[in-house]
């Protein structure tokens, strides 16, 4: 949905999309403000996620899925959540529990928990019959190191198993996983990464503007990637079509090379 007409923008696959997906972290909005992100921002945002352990406390949480819901916008609860289940050995519950609240999508991670990757992947197969699946690579604490053959080969196991995207962990601090510790990301993981994982297969976490443009500047507009702030969401979406400094170059329409700038 666009108020007027500018020639030359990249093009952006309608919703449901497979590329170029947006997914938003709600860590606590109420109704009211889930309304006003709806109504902002729906056209934009593919997926949100209730962060961490937030659906558990949220107040009038059928309410907010249902708004979700009727806006088109698919939403998961947190891997952490997912790992205090299973931290308590309550799977079926969850299982459960996703089945009772209607929800489509569920994220399998193992960030916060030493958890064989068997194990993990045999999450996955089993949620996989009935929910859409993503699964979360990388460690939440800082300074923990994976090779990259390591990201690569359980990316390439957890799509096999049946999840719909991998997710590449950054926090919503952006200062972990791919990124270093100030928020710079691990070029050489991310082209490992890219060199034998389908880039449309993964999702970015990038909640900070620099990684959203360093992505965009990388991989284009349609990258897929998440743990986006409610207040930026239509920001991203002007970092994709180039109407914003950090990408406005990169985007720019090629000039008719027949005249120069007198017109002749």
């Amino acid at each position: 949905m666009r108020n007027f007409k500018l020639p030359g923008l990249p093009e952006r696959p309608d919703k449901p999309r497979e590329s170029g997906i947006t997914m938003v972290m709600d860590k606590g909005l109420s109704l009211r403000q889930t309304l006003d992100l709806v109504s902002t921002c729906g056209e934009y945002t593919d997926i949100v996620k209730l962060g961490f352990g937030t659906s558990l406390l949220t107040k009038d949480l059928n309410k907010k899925l249902g708004l979700y819901h009727e806006a088109g916008i698919k939403t998961y609860f947190g891997g952490t959540l997912f790992e205090a289940f299973i931290v308590r050995d309550m799977f079926d519950d969850y299982r459960k529990l996703l089945t009772k609240l209607k929800m489509e999508y569920v994220e399998v991670s193992d960030g916060s928990v030493h958890m064989e990757h068997n194990d993990k992947c045999r999450y996955i197969k089993e949620l996989s019959k009935d929910f859409t699946v993503l699964s979360e690579v990388g460690s939440k604490e800082a300074g923990v190191i994976i090779h990259p053959s390591l990201w690569i080969s359980m990316m390439t196991k957890e799509l096999e198993c049946g999840a719909w995207k991998v997710i590449a962990e950054a926090r919503e601090s952006g200062t972990v996983g791919i990124y270093r510790p100030n928020g710079n990301a691990h070029t050489t993981l991310i082209s490992k990464i890219l060199n034998k994982v389908p880039k449309d297969s993964i999702l970015w976490e990038a909640p900070k503007k620099s990684q959203q443009a360093w992505f965009i500047g990388l991989l284009g507009p349609n990258v897929n990637l998440g743990n986006i702030d409610t207040n930026d969401v239509i920001p991203l979406e002007t970092l994709r079509l180039g109407l914003r400094g950090d990408t406005f170059k990169q985007f720019m329409p090629k000039q008719d090379k027949s005249q120069d700038r007198t017109g002749k």
